[in-house]
């Protein structure tokens, strides 16, 4: 029987987002996940995800040691870079869309690979909307840090936790000023 082409689009975008999208691990495996900012090997995630010292899975199942370049608890956002180019994720930008688009969430819960969610936007996504993205998606642990992406694959927000039944994820836009932020700092990557 063939896929629907829905299942077979799913799918595919799906395997784009997983290219992007690292197991941040701790001793016993998976913790949480992390999306490739740049093929310089910058991997966005949560502040409350990493451990020292760090290490993440990437797509290709390599094992990789990863340092740790910025961390900042109140915003719940953490920078690593690996020793490795990745392929990048497609940025987004969360203020076009509009409540009811679809988005989709991928990560890494239960230790399980790449499991992929979708449902619709909540809120946020608006101009001075705020640092968080709210959709009615499910989210469980391991989905921490990994991406929130339109229905095109662009990440349009780092997912952070489960809040009155909602996925809040920290908007692009709010992750871009971090990552600039870090950059002005010192070269990352250095």
């Amino acid at each position: 029987m063939a896929a629907l082409p829905v299942a077979s689009d799913l799918a595919r975008l799906a395997r784009r987002l997983g290219r992007s999208t690292v197991a941040v691990l701790g001793p016993a495996g998976p913790v949480g996940s992390g999306v490739v900012w740049d093929a310089g090997g910058l991997v966005v995630t949560n502040a409350h995800v990493v451990r020292r010292p760090a290490r993440v899975r990437d797509p290709e199942g390599r094992l990789l040691t990863a340092r740790l370049v910025g961390w900042d608890p109140e915003r719940d956002l953490a920078a690593l870079v690996v020793g490795a180019p990745l392929v990048p994720a497609v940025i987004g930008d969360a203020e076009t869309l509009r409540p009811g688009d679809l988005v989709i969430a991928l990560g890494h819960p239960g230790g399980g690979e790449g499991a992929l969610a979708m449902g619709v936007l909540h809120a946020g996504g608006r101009p001075g909307g705020g640092r968080f993205i709210q959709a009615d998606i499910r989210l469980a642990p391991g989905n921490s840090g990994g991406p929130l992406a339109d229905a095109r694959g662009r990440v349009i927000g780092v997912n952070a936790m489960i809040a009155n039944g909602l996925a809040l994820a920290i908007a692009s836009g709010a992750v871009g000023a971090f990552v600039a932020g870090l950059r002005r700092a010192a070269p990352v990557g250095a």
